[in-house]
């Protein structure tokens, strides 16, 4: 029987932004930290996975902000897997405070893949006992990301340190190239509330530099992130003023 993964730890000042809230990236690298974890443990890990030549690739992360954690606030995280298919699985995140306040609730879906041909595999001839918790976080479907009519672009730089050992740029970064792209002004006045990330293509780890189209509304930024003509994520994200 599959159970939940729950860590209980401080957030600590460097993983908080000028004002104290939790910075996106450090957010990413939370829920995929967990993840990995947890994957782990079910016998599902990256050095089974490496070791067998396939690999779990997430597609989709949606991610609610009911109150964005602040700097020192003793935070319980937990996840699980929520609903398995032939070759998608889902996975649920949530934050909590001490007090037991849901801070954050997070949906994913991940493909499991042949490192070779990038195609999908049956989950159940890898992993027959793979199942997943009745319980939900957020009942919402997994949906194409609607296009639109960027207004702007921001070119952002491929650094050596976005590269992960998988070897290709973590997808924690898309989140911070989203973020950065809608200026300082704009960021300085807003706090994150929701992230929708659509990942479609992985980026060569030896790529200088990415384009991140961007269209903003008041509180609602969408953006492309693109190498040449090649698509490699949208994401929409949701902001209140500070």
């Amino acid at each position: 029987m599959v159970s939940k993964l729950v860590e209980t730890h401080a957030l600590k000042a460097y993983q908080c932004d000028r004002y104290g809230f939790m910075r996106p990236i450090m957010l990413m690298n939370e829920l995929q930290g967990l993840a990995d974890k947890h994957a782990t443990m079910l016998g599902a890990g990256r050095d089974y996975c490496i070791a067998h030549g396939i690999a779990w690739v997430v597609t989709h992360y949606f991610i609610d902000i009911i109150d964005m954690p602040h700097s020192g606030e003793q935070l319980t995280y937990s996840t699980w897997p929520s609903v398995s298919g032939a070759v998608k699985s889902e996975r649920d995140f949530e934050i909590r405070d001490e007090n037991g306040k849901l801070k954050i609730r997070a949906i994913s879906q991940w493909v499991l893949i042949d490192l070779q041909t990038r195609r999908p595999m049956r989950i159940s001839e890898w992993f027959p006992e793979w199942t997943g918790l009745p319980e939900r976080v957020w009942e919402r479907e997994f949906d194409k990301c609607p296009d639109f009519v960027p207004t702007k672009s921001s070119v952002m730089a491929c650094r050596f340190d976005d590269v992960d050992v998988n070897q290709h740029i973590n997808n924690a970064v898309y989140a911070v190239w989203a973020t950065e792209s809608v200026g300082f002004n704009f960021r300085n006045e807003h706090k994150l509330r929701g992230m929708e990330i659509y990942f479609e293509h992985e980026i060569n780890p030896n790529t200088p530099t990415v384009r991140i189209e961007v269209a903003k509304e008041e509180t609602v930024s969408r953006h492309k992130i693109m190498t040449d003509e090649i698509e490699h994520a949208k994401i929409v994200c949701y902001w209140d003023k500070i």
